[in-house]
């Protein structure tokens, strides 16, 4: 499996368009970025597009309305989370301002969640 890698344009672009606030992390994965809240992932980017995870009513009204696109690899898409139409990356302004509105759907959403418990670091005694 090839993942497309998200170019600086790209990268800027994702960091211009999530919510600016102390709770946020937005971190490298894979060549491209994750945005998250809690320890749980809210929005990322693969390649150029961008993907975020919305309650199953939002998500329904986003994808009746708009041409998203699957989110992550082709063979496998993240199916908790709905890519952004690509159109929104070259219209500019008006469409930033969807995709912002958007995605702090999907900060508020993800939110709400209990935070992810951190992974345990097993250490071996003795050898």
């Amino acid at each position: 499996m090839e993942i497309p890698k998200a170019t600086e344009a790209d990268k800027e672009r994702f960091r211009s368009l999530v919510p600016d606030v102390p709770d946020v992390s937005v971190k490298p994965m894979f060549g491209n970025l994750g945005a998250f809240v809690n320890g749980n992932m809210f929005a990322g980017l693969f390649g150029p597009t961008i993907g975020i995870r919305l309650s199953s009513g939002d998500r329904q009204q986003l994808e009746s309305g708009e041409r998203t696109v699957p989110f992550g690899p082709a063979d496998r898409p993240m199916r908790e989370y709905t890519g952004l139409p690509e159109i929104w990356n070259e219209e500019g302004d008006g469409d930033d301002a969807r995709a912002r509105a958007w995605i702090r759907k999907a900060y508020e959403h993800v939110a709400g969640r209990p935070p992810k418990a951190p992974k345990s670091k097993t250490h071996t005694a003795g050898k």
